[in-house]
């Protein structure tokens, strides 16, 4: 049956019930969502308002969480026909197609800053590299008909992801309120459908760029600075990252927390600490003779997936510490080396650094 939003004051022992009115116009509920989407609950990035789409009409509001998945929301003052129903999925028919270039696209036209930092601003890092692969059809409205409700819970039973949510706007002394409630709980076991091809929404790679983490345990930066390598191990993660790197990529190496310092090019794959060599004024010699700073263990009995794996680097650009290079919403992540995918990243690297693309 349609979901009713009751509230009462409790005055002693005489519960007083609070009186439910007209929802102001469309509008300022259209802008009580676009200034705070937490209103219905999770974090979400407002990156679309009156949305323009290739049918003709226009979605109210188009948000993203911090998996990167798309939330469409369709306003409807009062009473809700059974048409909105049709309209939502006209509208997430359209959105499963956006790539993540159109979605970023929409969002530089509504932000005021990147899509990259207010991303950053919203969740605290960088938008993941997998946009839209999965999405959620909002209906936003003071009241769904009985009809249109059992639509919504059909549909859902077959994996649609579609929801009705309900505010109710209450006065009391004078004071105004904004009460919420869903039409099924979203923790409810209801399938979840994927939104057509993830792979043509995962930002590109241009075969070449690397991102690297350079740092933890008692690695230390000049010591590959000055004698050319990148290293990482002690797990599986970090050894196999380290191991994936092919020569002649090129790689970007930020020490955590958050500073890129240098740029360059893999010489060759990656060998064992103890069995590693760096290209020092042309020649090829042991890393481990080196008057290091740091510690890198290197004890032949150790498994592979523990040791510590050397990359011989020549840097096209290093830099100390103290002059390291970070900007609000660019790439970051945990593994010591993987794919460097984000093109605001390498943008604002290569200019940093005044690299072309031909380097």
């Amino acid at each position: 049956m349609p979901v009713e939003m009751r509230m009462w004051r409790i005055d002693g022992a005489d519960p007083k019930p609070l009186t439910t009115s007209v929802l102001p116009a469309e509008k300022d509920l259209h802008e009580f969502l676009k200034r705070d989407p937490s209103l219905l609950g999770d974090r979400l990035l407002v990156i679309g308002s009156e949305v323009t789409t290739p049918y003709g009409p226009r979605l109210d509001l188009l948000a993203i969480d911090a998996e990167g998945n798309l939330n469409l929301l369709e306003l409807k003052r009062d009473k809700t026909p059974r048409e909105v129903v049709a309209q939502v999925l006209d509208y997430g028919s359209w959105a499963s197609t956006l790539s993540r270039d159109a979605i970023i696209d929409i969002a530089t036209k509504h932000l005021d800053q990147s899509f990259e930092a207010a991303f950053e601003d919203v969740f605290g890092s960088a938008p993941p590299d997998d946009l839209n692969g999965d999405l959620s059809l909002i209906i936003v409205a003071a009241e769904l008909d009985a009809s249109s409700e059992r639509i919504v819970n059909y549909l859902r039973y077959f994996g649609v992801p579609v929801n009705a949510v309900f505010f109710s706007y209450l006065e009391d002394d004078g004071r105004r309120y904004l009460a919420r409630s869903w039409l099924t709980a979203s923790d409810d076991e209801t399938p979840q459908a994927t939104t057509g091809n993830k792979k043509s929404k995962r930002a590109a790679w241009n075969g070449k760029d690397w991102y690297i983490s350079f740092g933890g345990g008692d690695r230390v930066w000049e010591d590959a600075r000055q004698y050319g390598f990148v290293s990482g191990g002690g797990g599986k993660m970090w050894s196999q990252d380290m191991r994936a790197l092919p020569k002649d990529a090129r790689i970007w190496v930020n020490v955590p927390p958050m500073r890129y310092v240098a740029v360059g090019r893999v010489l060759a794959p990656a060998a064992r600490f103890e069995d590693a060599q760096v290209r020092i004024g042309g020649n090829w010699v042991p890393l481990s003779a080196q008057a290091l700073q740091g510690t890198y263990p290197g004890d032949p009995a150790t498994a592979d997936d523990n040791a510590e794996w050397v990359v011989p680097v020549e840097w096209i650009d290093a830099r100390p510490l103290d002059a390291g290079f970070w900007e609000k919403g660019m790439f970051a992540s945990q593994h010591s080396a993987c794919k460097l995918r984000q093109e605001f990243t390498l943008g604002r690297l290569a200019d940093h650094f005044n690299i072309d693309d031909g380097e």
